[in-house]
């Protein structure tokens, strides 16, 4: 698959060009065994945290720092915390990762922005509090003790 905008002198990238590769790819193949899509899988991540590592690292390079944080979903990737800390290794930087279990989307985010946005819809209890705006370090703190985590 394509590294899209890699060597682009900028810290810019975008991946729809390669998400547009794998949809044809994958409608111009006749049948798609387990193998085949696994191989599919294995191939379009590696695109991405090729194109993920260049751009931190270039990052890196153009502000003259030997930290970088890596926050969100992304985090959780296996791959990409091996090829990060690898790549920051070779220049003499360090990579810091939250917790597995605080690497998540924003998918809270987009649900709580939902309600707001259409007050009358049903709502679903999850059998949890939800906080808005929560302050991150009380998060924290609550988070640590919630049987749930």
């Amino acid at each position: 698959f394509p590294r899209p905008m890699i060597s682009s002198s900028g810290l810019d990238f975008s991946f729809s060009g390669l998400k547009t590769s794998m949809l044809t790819r994958v409608r111009s193949m006749e049948t798609i065994d387990d193998g085949a899509r696994a191989d599919l899988a294995a191939s379009f991540q590696e695109a991405i945290v090729d194109v993920l590592v260049a751009k931190c690292v270039q990052a890196l390079d153009a502000e003259a720092l030997q930290r970088l944080v890596v926050a969100g979903g992304v985090g959780a990737n296996a791959r990409l915390r091996a090829r990060l800390v690898e790549a920051a290794g070779k220049r003499g930087a360090r990579v810091y990762f939250p917790p597995l279990k605080l690497c998540t989307d924003n998918g809270a985010m987009i649900a709580f922005a939902a309600a707001l946005k259409y007050p009358e819809a049903p709502q679903a209890s999850a059998g949890f509090a939800i906080h808005p705006r929560w302050d991150l370090a009380q998060a924290a703190r609550e988070t640590q003790s919630t049987p749930w985590r």
